[in-house]
């Protein structure tokens, strides 16, 4: 278990650092610069480095450390609710600044410099987890130095059915994220950390349950058994393919590209009960209609 709480203190290590970064660019950028550089590349760098040791704990913990998938897992959600409560609006995600700029909540600089602010902070946060791996503080560290060479693929099943799982990992995480973008901080932190401890769980096995294109790409892209092209298919397009499909599904359109709705028919905000107005006109008619016949009988008597 000493390997396992120096893991848990370079956890909160990575989050305090990130954390100081943080409020010191918060003080010395400005807001547009902060929110696009600074914020993405800190968010970037703390879940880069947090994934790099749990997938190091996952490998080698069960054998190595005697402790199951179970501990990761709780890990897992414990660190992502603490990103979600630390990341300060931070997405770290390629496919989330993505559906931003679709959703016309970003343009087209301040989407380009989000995305090369997380691939400059999973860059950094692979160097760091690198460095720190190579003080050997655990057995299991010298273990990870030891097999770093010989990384195998994540992709344990065909390329199609890997895009399809990637794809559909990033489909229902994005619907999660549109129905709870507007809940309080408080339910919508829990919520996701809970929606990515499940999909890890259940898509795991087949191809590492990334779901996020920069944090595939540093942490998978290098080992051997596929192509960079398989990788590619896989890491990237499935699940940017997996957001457009939950865009539509969820706005019916996608308003970057085309403004007409092509899933859900648009109401008037206002409804005419014409059932209730035709009724009334009917009902008008044989009144004026009496009235009528009543005014012209009267001078005959």
């Amino acid at each position: 278990m000493a390997g396992l709480n120096v893991s848990i203190a370079f956890f909160f290590l990575v989050v305090g650092v990130c954390q100081g970064l943080r409020r010191l660019s918060k003080r010395l950028l400005s807001p547009g610069a902060y929110g696009c550089l600074a914020r993405e590349l800190a968010g970037s760098l703390q879940l880069c480095s947090s994934c790099l040791e749990l997938r190091m704990l996952l490998e080698i913990g069960p054998w190595g450390g005697g402790f199951g998938p179970d501990v990761v897992l709780t890990l897992l959600f414990f660190l992502f609710a603490l990103h979600g409560a630390s990341f300060d609006g931070a997405s770290a995600n390629p496919t989330v600044s993505l559906q931003e700029f679709l959703l016309l909540e970003s343009n087209l600089t301040a989407t380009a410099a989000k995305l090369l602010a997380q691939a400059a902070g999973m860059g950094t946060g692979w160097a760091f987890t690198k460095l720190y791996w190579s003080w050997e503080l655990t057995h299991f560290h010298l273990i990870q130095n030891l097999i770093a060479s010989e990384c195998s693929s994540s992709i344990h099943t065909s390329l199609h059915h890997a895009a399809f799982v990637e794809g559909t990992c990033s489909f229902l995480f994005h619907l999660v994220l549109f129905k709870l973008c507007q809940s309080q901080p408080i339910y919508r932190v829990p919520a996701l950390a809970a929606t990515v401890t499940f999909l890890t769980y259940i898509a795991g096995p087949f191809t590492g349950a990334f779901f996020n294109p920069a944090l595939a790409a540093v942490t998978t892209f290098r080992c051997s058994g596929n192509s960079f092209w398989d990788y590619v298919q896989v890491y990237w397009l499935g699940p940017f393919a997996g957001m457009l499909a939950a865009l539509l599904l969820y706005q019916g359109n996608i308003p970057r590209l085309f403004q007409k709705n092509l899933l859900y028919s648009q109401k008037s905000k206002y409804k005419i009960p014409k059932a209730r107005v035709g009724a009334h006109v009917e009902d008008d008619e044989p009144r004026h209609k009496r009235k009528g016949q009543k005014s012209r009988s009267e001078p005959r008597a």
